[in-house]
């Protein structure tokens, strides 16, 4: 059956539903891998041939299951984070000779997450590499490796939002407000157990947490807490991402609140624009390149480096508590 029409395209998918077996088992049998059973082999063939399924020339043309393709599932790319994730996978599947093929979902509903994932591996991909995942983002279950982008422990974000509350300690600040991404997402749970990290370590007091949603008007829209929250002693903000800050700082201003004259604000992920906010804003950057190639290895069961350690980039944003 072809595309033209409205005429459905036959795909993998519904070769495996209608042979009762999984789509790595149909393209095993496709590539003429050993050690398939005569008769899941002539099932799998018998519905290639009742669906006129058109197999990938190019993929079979290469002796192997392997499409020389890394899946990447995605959600909110219109993020700096997600969209930088997703142009550093891009390079690292090239460096080794890959290409990228991505299936975007806004979703948190892990049956629309599974979909975007089952719809990659439709197309045979050799690994899938999960960008923005949320708690609720399957990780097991599957025919090939799935990854978070920043690992399942998000060890390297936790240590990243503990250099900036470090940071503020270290210039003298000791209350400190929590500006914290959306609980749904693993690196936000991340970032904010290194901020917990850190408060503890140095004993700190964290005197508010509240959540936005990533973007530069949900920042804005938390203003009118951590605006009491200064006047109620509060010196500093660790925000978590860039965006939040951005929002945050206009949001003060507007309220009367000087940065960082009344209150001290460093973000996280140190995107393009962060060194041309009014003022300047300190943040962390992370060995994004980095955690990129790693994750494109670990599909591929490849080593790799380890990424390079955040960095502290510090900025007029912070200073010494008045």
């Amino acid at each position: 059956m072809s595309g033209d029409g409205g005429v459905k395209r036959i795909g993998m998918r519904d070769v495996a539903d209608a042979a009762g077996v999984s789509t790595q088992t149909v393209s095993r049998v496709l590539n003429d891998y050993p050690g398939i059973r005569d008769a899941t082999r002539e099932r799998v063939l018998a519905a290639v041939a009742a669906l006129d399924y058109r197999v990938n020339n190019a993929a079979r043309a290469l002796g192997t299951s392997l499409t020389r393709t890394v899946g990447v599932v995605a959600s909110d790319a219109v993020l700096h984070g997600p969209s930088a994730g997703i142009a550093a996978l891009e390079r690292a599947a090239r460096a080794r000779g890959r290409w990228i093929s991505t299936a975007y979902t806004d979703s948190d509903d892990p049956a629309d997450i599974d979909a975007a994932v089952r719809h990659l591996l439709d197309q045979g991909v050799d690994g899938i590499v999960l960008v923005a995942a949320h708690g609720a983002t399957p990780l097991e279950g599957y025919d090939v490796p799935l990854v978070p982008l920043y690992g399942e422990s998000g060890i390297r974000q936790r240590d990243a939002a503990a250099l900036v509350v470090d940071h503020l300690a270290d210039l003298g600040h000791r209350r400190i407000v929590e500006v914290a991404g959306p609980a749904d997402w693993r690196e936000a749970l991340a970032r904010t157990g290194g901020v917990a990290d850190a408060v503890d370590r140095r004993r700190l007091e964290r005197v508010g947490r509240v959540e936005g949603d990533w973007s530069a008007a949900s920042g804005s829209a938390l203003a009118d807490a951590v605006a009491r929250a200064v006047r109620g002693g509060a010196t500093a903000v660790a925000v978590a991402n860039d965006q939040m800050a951005l929002g945050l700082m206009a949001g003060l201003a507007a309220r009367g609140l000087s940065v960082p004259a009344d209150v001290s604000v460093a973000g996280f992920d140190d995107n393009p624009d962060a060194a041309f906010y009014t003022p300047a804003l300190t943040t962390v950057r992370l060995d994004v390149e980095g955690e990129a190639v790693e994750a494109v290895a670990r599909v591929l069961g490849e080593d790799a480096a380890p990424p390079a350690d955040p960095v502290l980039v510090p900025r007029a944003s912070t200073a010494a508590p008045r």
